[in-house]
């Protein structure tokens, strides 16, 4: 992502583009897009001001929409979208914050697969829930849409990979990527896959 910023001008840009980018049918008030990028209001205003003056957004009373006539639209979203911008051992190290995490993995979204049932699966003990949805608002910050994401402890993870879990099945049976896996999963999950 660094070098993406350093293009662009700076990561304000970048993440407000792929929010549009990633939410092109969507209508965004200046608010939902402070929030949405974790911005504050200044540079806010000056990357929407500068964005609408070059036609990538448009103005639709107080909202602002991606403009799908925008001749340079689909380079851009190869460029910040369709490209490898984050960084799995930031993901994994930012993560290890929330608690004890015993398993990672990353599908969907991570890895330009759009039939997956979520993006993000993190199994550990003593974890803080706030914490944890801190961890997923900047992320979804940086990559510009909100992530689908499931939480478990280890015992109720290993339980339901053992029941063979409808939900735990499809995020493993499906592409996936595991970027944090502990000794103690790794051999409970390899007897299940």
């Amino acid at each position: 992502m660094e070098i993406l910023e350093k293009i662009l001008g700076n990561s304000a840009r970048v993440k407000i583009m792929r929010l549009f980018l990633l939410n092109s049918k969507n209508n965004f008030s200046k608010k939902d897009i402070i929030k949405r990028s974790r911005i504050n209001s200044d540079v806010a205003k000056k990357e929407i001001k500068l964005l609408s003056s070059v036609g990538f957004i448009k103005k639709h009373l107080d909202h602002w929409s991606f403009n799908p006539l925008f001749k340079y639209g689909g380079e851009f979203e190869r460029l910040l979208v369709g490209s490898d911008t984050l960084d799995k051992k930031t993901i994994a190290t930012n993560f290890k914050k929330v608690g004890q995490v015993k398993f990672l993995l990353i599908s969907g979204i991570f890895i330009k697969n759009k039939d997956t049932r979520v993006d993000l699966l993190i199994v550990g003990d003593k974890m803080k829930k706030n914490k944890i949805e801190e961890e997923v608002r900047k992320l979804e910050a940086e990559i510009g849409t909100e992530l689908v994401y499931a939480v478990f402890d280890t015992k109720d993870f290993i339980y339901r990979l053992n029941m063979y879990d409808k939900l735990v099945r499809d995020i493993l049976d499906f592409p996936h990527e595991v970027i944090l896996q502990s000794k103690e999963l790794s051999t409970q999950i390899l007897k299940k896959v």
